[in-house]
């Protein structure tokens, strides 16, 4: 199915300005939706992303356009948004896009792959690199279309009840990290399981699980990580520049008017901006509070780093002679890749290399 060209974003934020005047003047019934979610509410901020998309749309549409947020488990547990998308049981949801590699691999592309885009990076291959289209093309196999709906900024590498200082030492951990990294770590020897952010700490408390990986030190102090692991470990090279999705059913979709239409991506676009740079703030004052509660702040060693990027390129290679649509995803996003960081070598790497040799 072909995918219609994208809006041009500042047009779309441009015309949310206008969409209250504009709407006051046409004659649409109101519409209700619901939208299914991957998070508890006590994650204010990615459910809070989900809600802020919500607002939003009823505040730009006068209120002819009603979405309700749902937390995981009130209509579909929080890995089964995409299948309750996909059939109808909701007109929309907020979600990551890797939970559902398994349905298609190519998928992973619209969240974070290991070695990946950093946030900065992600938006510009989405808005204007040509990613948001492929990622379309590969949603619209599920009768779905997506569109970024927020974006965590990078990741730590998670927390740990033991030290992880070689490669040896991941050798039969079981740790719960979902995408590619998962795939990665199971490469490297790691039981790896998926789980939901509602039922992380207790499987880490109780020792089904040896490590896991959530977010940034805001979230994983509001799952309560750290009561239940001291080492918590940077980066998370997994997950450079994670950006959430809203996913809509294409069917309802379709069936908007285009003025609702248009307002759903500029809230969508508005709250994908909004995120990173509450996250930013959040985990600055967050990580120190961890700290002084006994987290010990461990570095991946360059023994891991090194083989965990030589097992993700591999992973990409072979993922791509498995799978056509993989294959066209990954090489559009390789060549982007490789062109953006030779930019970001010289105008933000340098910057920042020198600034932390000289503070």
């Amino acid at each position: 199915m072909k995918r219609r060209n994208l809006i041009n974003y500042a047009t779309v934020v441009a015309a949310s300005a206008v969409a209250l005047p504009a709407l006051s003047q046409t004659k649409h019934q109101q519409i209700k939706w619901k939208m299914t979610t991957s998070w508890p509410k006590s994650l204010d901020t990615l459910f809070g992303g989900a809600q802020r998309v919500c607002d939003r749309v009823g505040a730009l549409s006068n209120g002819k356009f009603i979405i309700t947020p749902y937390q995981a488990g009130e209509i579909v547990g929080g890995l089964e948004v995409l299948d309750s998308v996909q059939q109808g049981t909701v007109q929309c949801g907020h979600t990551s896009s890797y939970y559902y590699k398994g349905k298609n691999p190519a998928l992973v592309f619209a969240t974070s792959v290991p070695f990946g885009f950093t946030a900065q990076q992600q938006n510009a291959w989405l808005y204007y690199g040509g990613g948001l289209e492929a990622i379309q093309e590969v949603y619209a196999d599920f009768n779905v279309i997506n569109f970024p709906g927020g974006n965590t900024g990078g990741q730590m590498g998670g927390w740990f009840r033991q030290e992880i200082n070689t490669l040896a030492d991941l050798n039969g951990l079981k740790m719960r990290i979902p995408g590619l990294g998962g795939d990665v770590m199971s490469k490297l020897g790691v039981s790896v399981q998926v789980l939901p952010g509602g039922e992380v700490y207790l499987a880490l408390e109780r020792g089904a699980i040896d490590a896991a990986e959530w977010a940034g030190p805001y979230d994983d102090e509001k799952l309560g990580l750290y009561k239940a692991a001291k080492y918590y470990y940077y980066p998370g090279w997994w997950e450079p520049g994670p950006t959430t999705d809203i996913l809509i059913n294409l069917d309802a979709w379709n069936k908007l008017p285009k003025e609702y239409q248009e307002i759903f991506q500029a809230a969508a676009y508005e709250t994908n901006l909004n995120m990173l740079a509450q996250y930013d703030l959040l985990n600055s004052k967050a990580l120190p509070k961890l700290i002084e509660k006994g987290v010990q702040l461990k570095a991946f060693s360059p023994e891991i780093m090194a083989a965990a990027q030589k097992a993700t390129f591999e992973i990409y290679e072979e993922n791509s002679s498995k799978n056509e649509s993989f294959k066209k995803v990954y090489q559009q996003w390789k060549k982007f890749r490789e062109q953006v960081f030779n930019w970001n070598k010289v105008n933000e790497l340098s910057f920042t290399l020198f600034v932390e040799q000289n503070q």
